[in-house]
């Protein structure tokens, strides 16, 4: 729950070059669109191959970074990540490898879930990535959510857009920004995300 104490979606990412991180703001828009339900946007700590290297707890820019807890009562999740030869980028995998806590619960059990990606490349595996990252989610007991053929978009798109999920061609440079139907696709994917997490939430209530 929020401070007051609607429930929340939270929108989970890992961005290296910013890509990402966009389309996860687009996913914020569309859950804010949706009255009752507030959007909470995190992301995580890179990893490191050097056991000396000690990141701050708190970034010096953006999103601050993800808790158990954030996972644990939120009302849905997205989870946003480049793709890493067809899979998702390590520190996300990294924070996923650590929510056994929440899986031996059902923390998550019964909760909407879905997943964004950016690639440089039209073909650089963004439905490979999105379905490394549904995998988990179907172990947290999660009800995935992709993106519906009733989003026009998804027959008209020349760049990014899969009903596993909204994706981005960022470019060889990472440089190439979100184009409307990218946008429109990231949005519809959040405000889809919120319904869901609305309806689950108050199913779970009444049950008990």
């Amino acid at each position: 729950m929020t401070d007051d104490h609607r429930p929340y979606v939270l929108i989970l990412f890992y961005s290296r070059h910013g890509a990402t991180r966009a389309m996860a703001e687009r996913l914020v828009a569309g859950v804010e669109s949706c009255p009752g339900i507030a959007a909470r946007l995190r992301t995580v700590p890179p990893v490191s191959a050097t056991c000396e290297a000690v990141d701050p707890e708190i970034p010096e820019a953006g999103a601050v970074y993800a808790s158990l807890d954030d996972l644990r009562h939120c009302a849905g999740l997205a989870i946003g990540s480049p793709t890493r030869f067809g899979n998702m980028a390590a520190p996300l995998k990294y924070f996923i490898d650590g929510t056994s806590e929440l899986w031996l619960g059902g923390a998550l059990v019964d909760k909407p879930a879905t997943a964004f990606t950016s690639t440089s490349s039209l073909h650089g595996g963004q439905e490979t990535t999105l379905v490394s990252m549904l995998l988990p989610l179907l172990h947290h007991g999660m009800v995935y959510a992709g993106l519906p053929y009733s989003e026009v978009e998804l027959m008209e798109t020349a760049a990014g857009g899969t009903p596993y999920g909204a994706s981005h061609v960022a470019g060889k440079r990472s440089d190439r920004p979100l184009d409307e139907h990218e946008r429109h696709l990231a949005f519809a994917q959040g405000k889809r995300l919120a319904r869901l997490a609305l309806a689950l939430e108050a199913s779970r209530r009444e049950a008990k």
